[in-house]
């Protein structure tokens, strides 16, 4: 199998997938929490403050352009339209696997045109975990410079792996890898899960790591096991059938993201919450249970192929709605949400009492 053609082949497949097809699946728990309504916040709207700050790195709001894309040339212009919106609202970027321009050169500007779109943003290099094992600090620093990154984000994504016929079944030696790239390199790395969700006990482990943030990536939102269902469905070969089955069967697999995010957030931080975030309120309720910074994928992909305008408009709604969330709780700053008393009911205060209960 030529992996760089594949791999390639496999970005281009993810994107017009999640675009064309219903890809969503699960529940991420946020119907479950309500804010606090603060019937008199003592705060001005037109003075809300969304900066904060990650990492070290002072970004203008909470809200975060989550790892979609790059790898394929027709990916470059999705990725230079979302790094123009990274240095318009000077918010954060994570860019998309880059697996695929570390097997090839020549699709490395699919990636570094985000650095040229956005010079001042806080951006985050991604590669995989397997790739990291295999490769080590080389491929590190190379996905690093490819960017010119402020982080690099090391994804764990075994589900979609174990339902892709071309993906790395062997997790063996993964930890010890994120220890010595913790140890060994030079910019702040996160570990990033894919839409499975990170549960306490993993957090824990990925600290003593040594890893500066964690990205929960909970069930509920953009589900890989769909998307390589869908990819399957499209297979002649004899084993096909079995993929999209076992794609549909682990569709409900995962710790949502509401659940993973009061677990991580409660063994240390910093945390970025990503998994079905639909909503400035979705933003405010997440930071409110703990989250530094809401990856937002799926909602900016559409308009991000669309126009500059769309993804503009897109990302100004999400703010409009934060705002409007912080001023109804009280909240004149991010830093207030924190503070921010939450009623948690449902299947999520099952779940998590269920876990307290068993501590």
């Amino acid at each position: 199998m030529d992996k760089t053609r594949y791999t390639s082949s496999r970005k281009i497949d993810h994107l017009r997938i999640c675009a064309g097809q219903d890809i969503e699946r699960g529940v991420p728990g946020f119907e479950d929490i309500r804010i606090v309504h603060s019937a008199l916040p003592e705060c001005d709207l037109q003075r809300i403050d969304l900066s904060t700050r990650f990492l070290g790195n002072r970004l203008s709001s909470p809200v975060f352009i989550a790892a979609m894309t790059g790898g394929h040339p027709d990916t470059t212009d999705v990725n230079r339209r979302l790094g123009i919106a990274a240095e318009k609202y000077g918010i954060g970027m994570c860019v998309g696997s880059q697996r695929a321009a570390l097997e090839d050169s020549g699709l490395a500007d699919s990636f570094s045109v985000v650095r040229e779109a956005a010079p001042h943003a806080f951006l985050i290099a991604n590669l995989g975990i397997v790739q990291l094992r295999e490769h080590g600090l080389e491929w590190a620093d190379r996905a690093i410079a490819m960017i010119d990154a402020n982080a690099i984000a090391v994804h764990v994504n075994f589900l979609q792996e174990a339902i892709q016929p071309e993906g790395d079944h062997d997790a063996t030696g993964c930890y010890d890898a994120l220890a010595a790239l913790c140890r060994d390199i030079s910019v702040p790395v996160v570990i990033k899960e894919t839409g499975s969700g990170i549960s306490g006990e993993t957090a824990r482990r990925c600290w003593g790591a040594g890893v500066s943030a964690i990205d929960i990536g909970g069930w509920g939102g953009t589900s890989w096991p769909a998307i390589e269902a869908c990819r399957a469905n499209t297979l002649t070969d004899a084993g096909a059938g079995s993929l999209v089955s076992l794609g549909a069967l682990f569709e409900e697999w995962g710790i949502p993201t509401v659940v993973s995010l009061c677990e991580v957030a409660s063994t240390g931080g910093p945390v970025i919450a990503t998994g079905g975030i639909r909503s400035g309120i979705d933003v405010a309720k997440a930071m409110a249970l703990g989250a530094d910074l809401c990856g937002i994928a799926l909602p900016l992909l559409k308009p991000a192929m669309e126009s500059d305008e769309s993804l503009f408009a897109t990302i100004e709604m999400f703010h409009r709605e934060l705002i409007t969330a912080m001023f109804l709780c009280g909240s004149a700053k991010v830093a207030d949400l924190k503070s921010a008393r939450v009623y948690i009911t449902g299947k999520t205060r099952q779940m998590l009492g269920h876990l307290q209960g068993g501590e």
